[in-house]
């Protein structure tokens, strides 16, 4: 647990934002820096456990789909070393697991697109026959890929708050019908192609959550995170079965041991046992390795 970071403390800049897992800071009016903390969140709650390299692995995989998706979306990446920024004291804060990244104006939507019928998306479907209100063919079963990819977007909420499914008029609403079409279109490709890949290295990329800015020029751009283990569902090919709930890479290891605790999903979150933050560990670092090397 002493390699953990729970929460960064780089003095020599000013702090701009502490999100869920991110602390931001101010490198001068075009750049910040973003340092992926181990914090760890599940149901919106940032729980009070870190997870020893998770910051690490975040950093190496969003930085591989950067780069290997940049010829479809222009991303925030500035390429400067983190390290070139801070104070030579701070630099083990920022290694591996920081970037700097071009300060943008980010939209008020999330973009998740889902590929198969799972989660919240399942929950509904069963309710319902529709996903985030998009009607689907009956039948369907838990886990099966859906018959088209499907972008439901949501707004973003502040710490401790529930993000909120919006439909794509409300979507349009709150973009305009021009950007919030080119984001529909931008996210249904990033996240295809990322899972056509993804299949070659045994991984299913079930669903994801990507967020997009615009620079000064009203260009579309990739920023915060991409297809992390904390922003999408990977289940691995091997053991994929129609019917039921794969077993992931990401977090829900840690989301079905607190549902399994009694916990009621408020905060203050409960610390995780070693053995949970043990075995969440090694499923991280296995997403890592099977995607990056």
């Amino acid at each position: 647990m002493t390699d953990a970071l729970y929460e960064s403390s780089i003095t020599s800049l000013p702090l701009i934002h502490k999100g869920k897992v991110r602390d931001i800071y101010a490198v001068d009016d075009q750049r910040m820096l973003i340092v992926t903390s181990d914090r760890l969140s599940a149901f919106d709650v940032v729980m009070p456990t870190p997870i020893p390299g998770k910051g690490r692995v975040l950093t190496a995989v969003a930085d591989f789909w950067f780069r290997k998706l940049a010829d479809i979306l222009p991303n925030q990446l500035t390429g400067d070393a983190p390290e070139s920024v801070v104070l030579p004291a701070e630099r083990d804060q920022v290694a591996g697991r920081a970037i700097v990244a071009k300060r943008l104006k980010a939209l008020p939507v999330e973009a998740i697109v889902r590929g198969y019928l799972v989660g919240s998306g399942w929950s509904d479907y069963r309710k319902t026959g529709t996903v985030c209100g998009i009607p689907l063919p009956a039948g369907l079963r838990q886990a099966e890929k859906l018959p088209q990819t499907l972008f439901t977007p949501s707004t973003k909420a502040a710490v401790g708050e529930h993000d909120e499914n919006i439909d794509f008029a409300a979507c349009e609403r709150l973009l305009g019908a021009e950007l919030a079409a080119k984001v529909r279109a931008a996210a249904i490709t990033l996240y295809e192609t990322a899972a056509a890949y993804a299949l070659t290295r045994g991984i299913i990329i079930a669903d994801t959550k990507f967020e997009f800015g615009l620079d000064e020029a009203g260009t579309l751009t990739l920023i915060d995170e991409v297809l992390t283990p904390d922003s999408s569902r990977f289940w691995p090919l091997d053991q994929y079965q129609v019917g039921g709930n794969p077993p992931s890479f990401d977090k829900q290891y840690v989301r079905d041991w607190l549902i399994a605790s009694g916990w009621n999903k408020q905060a203050p979150g409960p610390a995780l046992p070693a053995e949970v933050v043990a075995h969440t560990t090694e499923k991280y670092e296995e997403a890592r390795r099977r995607l990056v090397e």
